[in-house]
């Protein structure tokens, strides 16, 4: 491998570029797993604020902050009480504000995570709507309806929620209020003009204190379109996603997000969002269009295999996309919502096609997580030697690539997590049948020992595995064959190398190599088989694995210099 490569050219988070998103490298941290800085077991702002040099020495461009406000956790943080507050048990807004500056002294941007389609049901307006009477103006900012049967006492549809079990909630008067997620997360009625105001205005709050972007939750369910007939389950089910859905990715969401961008230009340089859109993927332009969010998840590699043909499918295909919209593309491995990588990668491929752009990669590798009483069929070292493969050839791409906490230190899964521990509301609405959300949410280790592996004074709120020890970023540190140092030197190379926003393909004449040269002479090739294959003519400047006698094994992805 080739050594650390120092680089002036992170870009300056002070700066006033309009274009540092199209190509960062954003780091996203779930607040309450990263760092606890009070000892309550609970990761918090400052504890994320002390490991700010941590995040400058790793060489991300951006943070991508999850949920930070105030909230009864009913779904990790999206149960949203306050959209312009901070929960106290993460800080205040002045910890928020400490925050910001030091990212930015570090030249670091800073994305918050934003939920407009839903609040928590403890936020003021949903308790003045539960107060108020039926038509009242503080019931018309959610989705309210009147039951059928006797004195309302049914659902008025059989809708299914997306964490399970019914997705109506009676109130006691004979009406029922939506929601898409848990029964603590009542749907926002986005035709509702102080709606949209309000959310216009916590755009503004969080701006002028220095956020320099958005991450759009749900950013294709906040328009719906409910007649007094509702429709069925299975007619919802058989209907067509293609504009008019009653309820999900219809056409007039993006009058909202025209809204949305006449608030980030406003500022400069201009706010930046990424759309959470789980859509058909010929869809996904509009949400990334200069005039609306400005760019959109493209979640197909993480539901691919580690299959060469699926990812030059996926990769061309979106940077075809990106083409069309003007934006540039998004890559992604790992995130709060679903098994990590290095994991997915040990598990049995599921084969062409099985994404189904709906919260389906979500759901892959927890049938072994399920299976927690019999032997796994996990491949740990195949799956986290994929994933650094796969890892190396991101970072390659043109685009932004979106990094999950813990995936820079080689982490799996942690699959058997006690039930009476767990939190994730889809564990609990499907019992037996989904595991949740839980496992890549453990609190990051930090420190060889401790009672939290360094991320605290305390026992972490989900219990960390003794295995975590050899991956704290203290066993890591300074170990040239670390995932952590594999991190550190592709990013500081990324740098050096990231140019145009183009590749072109090298035709290997092999199925199971993918390689592609970048503008400048830089060229990124991949072994997906499993015998060793010759590398084109150049320098190596990196490789995810040791090369065996200069070919490359399988399983591995080297840079060179042309």
């Amino acid at each position: 491998m080739t050594e650390v490569i120092e680089t002036d050219l992170i870009p300056d988070a002070t700066s006033r570029d309009a274009n540092w998103w199209r190509q960062a490298a954003v780091y996203q941290i779930y607040p309450r797993a990263f760092a606890d800085s009070n000892g309550d077991g609970m990761g918090d702002l400052p504890g994320i604020t002390s490991r700010v040099p941590y995040l400058s020495d790793l060489g991300i461009d951006a943070v991508w902050l999850s949920p930070f406000y105030p909230s009864a956790l009913a779904d990790g943080g999206y149960d949203v009480d306050d959209y312009r507050d901070v929960d106290p048990r993460l800080g205040t807004l002045e910890d928020f504000d400490a925050l910001v500056a030091a990212l930015h002294a570090a030249g670091i941007k800073l994305i918050v995570d934003l939920v407009p389609n839903h609040t928590s049901d403890r936020h003021a307006w949903f308790r003045e709507a539960l107060a108020s009477p039926k038509g009242s103006p503080a019931r018309d900012r959610y989705i309210f309806r009147d039951g059928k049967g006797p004195r309302g006492s049914e659902p008025p549809a059989d809708w299914t929620s997306v964490f399970g079990g019914p997705a109506w909630e009676p109130v006691g008067d004979g009406q029922w209020y939506m929601h898409h997620f848990a029964v603590q997360q009542p749907d926002l009625n986005w035709n509702n003009p102080e709606v949209r105001a309000d959310f216009l205005h916590t755009l503004r709050f969080w701006s002028d204190r220095g956020v320099d972007g958005f991450r759009v939750d749900v950013a294709h369910g906040l328009a719906k379109n409910l007649g007094a007939e509702l429709p069925s389950q299975a007619e919802l089910d058989a209907t067509p996603k293609d504009g008019d859905h009653p309820l999900w990715d219809r056409d007039d969401v993006h009058d909202i997000y025209a809204d949305w961008r006449k608030v980030f230009d406003s500022y400069d340089p201009p706010r930046t969002a990424v759309a959470e859109a789980w859509v058909a993927a010929h869809r996904r332009a509009r949400y990334a269009s200069a005039h609306g969010l400005g760019q959109a998840f493209n979640f197909d590699l993480l539901e691919a295999d580690f299959d060469a043909e699926q990812f030059r499918e996926i990769i061309t295909f979106n940077l075809g996309l990106a083409e069309e919209s003007g934006s540039s593309t998004t890559w992604v491995f790992s995130n709060h919502d679903v098994v990590r990588h290095a994991t997915r990668y040990g598990l049995p491929p599921r084969g062409p096609g099985a994404g189904g752009g709906d919260h389906t990669a979500e759901k892959q590798g927890r049938q072994w997580l399920l299976a927690r009483g019999a032997e796994p069929v996990l491949e740990r070292e195949l799956g986290l030697r994929r994933a650094r493969a796969a890892t190396l050839l991101e970072l390659a791409l043109p685009g932004s690539s979106y990094l999950y906490q813990g995936e820079e230190l080689g982490l799996h899964e942690v699959p058997d997590l006690p039930d009476e521990v767990r939190q994730d509301p889809t564990f609990f609405r499907n019992p037996g049948v989904d595991v949740g959300r839980d496992g890549c949410r453990v609190p990051l280790p930090w420190t060889r020992e401790g009672v939290s592996f360094g991320f605290g004074d305390a026992p972490a709120d989900l219990p960390q595995p003794a295995w975590f020890a050899d991956h704290a970023v203290e066993a890591e540190d300074g170990d040239p064959a670390s995932t952590l140092t594999l991190y550190r030197r592709a990013l500081a190379l990324r740098h050096e190398l990231q140019t145009a926003e183009s590749l072109t393909w090298i035709e290997s004449g092999r199925d199971d190599v993918l390689a592609f040269g970048r503008p400048g002479g830089w060229v990124s090739v991949t072994n997906f088989g499993t015998d060793p294959v010759d590398l084109p003519d150049g320098e190596v400047l990196l490789t995810s694995a040791p090369l065996e006698g200069g070919r490359l094994p399988g399983a591995t992805t080297a840079w060179l210099r042309a």
